[in-house]
């Protein structure tokens, strides 16, 4: 039977089973968030193997690197906040990607024991390269819904995405 199944049919296995055998009632939801991650790591797996590595980048490393280059410069805590990243991934890419060039981590002009994170000039030669691509896959995933439902998607993720952060949601800090 595990060789027939593909992810519809798990889903439907899966809130049949989680409804019949073990009593529980929100199969909508378990539906939601299940097809919610898939399409996340869908999309993230397509993005990082088809436009990051070939270029010797990781998917969290371009995050930074987008991050620092449209909002920049940034202390690492801000960085970590934009990214959704902890503190201590973002000190661990900064140091890579210093070392390659692309970042510079300089002392804070109003507090010395702060730094703030900034692209070099090789940094954004590199961003702008990346984003070209980057952004056309994209577009070549939205490109399956209408301009409408990708106002709608977005609108619907917000809502899912703050009224959690009321609530009591873990989150990185």
């Amino acid at each position: 039977m595990e060789a027939e199944l593909d992810f519809w049919s798990f889903v439907e296995l899966a809130n049949r089973r989680l409804a019949t055998e073990y009593g529980f009632r929100h199969q909508l939801a378990t539906e939601v968030l299940l097809t919610l991650n898939r399409a996340s790591d869908l999309v993230t797996y397509d993005l990082e193997a088809a436009v990051h590595r070939p270029r010797g980048r990781s998917w969290s490393g371009f995050r930074l690197l987008f991050v620092v280059w449209l909002a920049g410069p940034l202390d690492p805590t801000a960085a970590a906040r934009l990214t959704g990243m902890s503190r201590a991934a973002v000190s661990n890419l900064v140091k890579t990607l210093v070392a390659d060039g692309l970042l510079d981590r300089v002392p804070d002009e109003r507090d010395g024991r702060s730094v703030r994170l900034s692209l070099t000039d090789a940094g954004h030669a590199e961003m702008v390269s990346v984003f070209r691509e980057h952004n056309e896959r994209e577009f070549g995933w939205t490109d399956a819904l209408t301009e409408e439902e990708q106002r709608i998607l977005v609108l619907l993720l917000g809502k899912l995405i703050t009224s959690r952060a009321a609530a009591d949601t873990r989150r990185r800090r």
